[in-house]
């Protein structure tokens, strides 16, 4: 079933990002920790993938486990820069024929390891290629998309950055997941630009709770989010006395002001980039109503 299908439902959501263990040996503790996620109920749960490919077995695996054994619906991300048609399409079908029916278009990244210099010749150079790749040849894919609030750091305009996800979903996604944001304002800006911009697919707002403030400032860093200063300094405040717990403590009760406000605003849904905490997510979720 696609995940569109049941965002059309109407009842809000939460959802859920893992990211797969770098060792075989931390598995173990990685499925508890979903299994202890799973009593959320998410409505999915999507799982990255490695930039150039690289974890896409993992990727595999992982999402088909949770899917089987831990009940919950699972969308698998899929990166096309650095990689042929062939392999993109390989990948399609082993997620196919595990009974994964969702995928997380994005363009990615190349490796920072450098075993990828270039981008390899391929018609696969952008999230949207991907896309239309996918909705022509596996039309029984839902897919979901990345959009960006505060504007894709590569992006030469807000503009362009918009008519490139207007391109995305036209060209057959259902759906945008937001990058990371901190203060709920550009999130409503940016979906009130994307509806004049007639875009009538959902744009689920995706939210991170703070856990370590090196951690987050490197986040930032990479994705071109950013902190807001009293935020920032009540992190760093709580840095200073108390160290990464009282940083951690701050974060999720920010989190969590945004994911109340958010749903009461009416939004699809919530996106938590779980960074693989039970803990934390638990407690950020603690008290949340869903209409």
């Amino acid at each position: 079933m696609k995940i569109i299908d049941s965002i059309s439902q109407g009842k809000q959501f939460i959802s859920l990002e893992f990211f797969p263990p770098k060792k075989r040996e931390d598995w173990p503790a990685f499925f508890q920790t979903v299994q202890r996620l799973a009593e959320l109920k998410p409505l999915f749960a999507s799982v990255t993938y490695g930039a150039g490919g690289s974890t896409n077995v993992d990727t595999l695996e992982i999402v088909s486990r949770i899917q089987r054994e831990y009940g919950i619906k699972t969308m698998a991300h899929l990166t096309c820069l650095g990689s042929g048609t062939g392999d993109v399409t390989r990948f399609l079908d082993d997620l196919a024929a595990a009974g994964v029916t969702n995928v997380l278009a994005l363009r990615g990244d190349l490796p920072q390891d450098g075993s990828v210099e270039t981008p390899l010749p391929s018609p696969l150079q952008y999230a949207s290629d991907l896309v239309g790749l996918i909705r022509a040849s596996f039309p029984a894919m839902g897919i979901g998309v990345a959009g960006y609030p505060e504007v894709h750091p590569e992006a030469p305009s807000l503009e362009a950055d918009l008519s490139f996800l207007k391109l995305k979903l036209d060209s057959g996604a259902d759906f945008a997941i937001t990058q990371l944001f901190f203060d709920n304002s550009p999130y409503y800006s940016f979906v009130q630009r994307a509806r004049e911009a007639g875009i009538t697919k959902p744009i689920i707002p995706g939210i991170l709770p703070v856990v370590s403030l090196k951690v987050i400032k490197r986040i930032v860093s990479l994705c071109g989010a950013s902190i807001p200063s009293g935020f920032l300094a009540e992190l760093e405040k709580a840095n200073q006395a108390g160290g990464t717990a009282a940083v951690q403590e701050i974060g999720i009760a920010h989190a969590r002001r945004q994911a109340r406000e958010l749903l009461e605003a009416g939004v699809p849904g919530v996106h938590i980039y779980t960074l693989n905490r039970a803990e934390v997510v638990l407690e950020l979720v603690d008290g949340l109503l869903l209409k």
